[in-house]
């Protein structure tokens, strides 16, 4: 192969892998631009979707107690509407130990859990928790 050749495929070879890895083709973010655009649908496995992204987010999800979930509704984030869930629950803590009452946001896009947010004072005003024994149960 001769030396421009080389120099060609050299300097193609970054373009090919951004072309690759740059995109997320259809995969929806909450902040993705006309990604997760239009209305959204309601989050039919809301529960199991958040048992799920809740197993990943803690370090620990072994032995969650008080666990309490309010139904799906829509609020502004991001200036964009989307499905939020609320949670209240106490996890053990690294030493085995349990303190605080924590709560998180779990924000949906295009009927899935997307992310957990730790900042709900805004998000999860006046909701009404229910028993969420799911996030109880889980294991590693």
């Amino acid at each position: 192969m001769g030396r421009l050749a080389r120099c060609a495929v050299i300097l193609a070879l970054p373009l090919a892998l951004a072309a690759c890895f740059g995109s997320d083709g259809d995969r929806p973010t909450f902040m993705g631009g006309t990604q997760a655009g239009g209305p959204q649908p309601f989050p039919d496995n809301f529960r199991s979707d958040t048992v799920a992204l809740m197993r990943a987010y803690l370090n620990n999800p072994v032995g969650v107690r008080n666990a309490g979930m309010a139904e799906p509704v829509q609020r502004e984030v991001g200036g964009r509407q989307f499905y939020v869930s609320c949670l209240h629950f106490t996890p053990r803590e690294t030493d085995g130990s349990y303190k605080g009452v924590r709560e998180r946001a779990v924000i949906f896009v295009n009927g899935r859990a997307d992310r957990v947010v730790d900042q709900t004072s805004d998000l999860c005003a006046g909701a009404v928790y229910a028993p969420f024994p799911e996030l109880e149960k889980m294991t590693r």
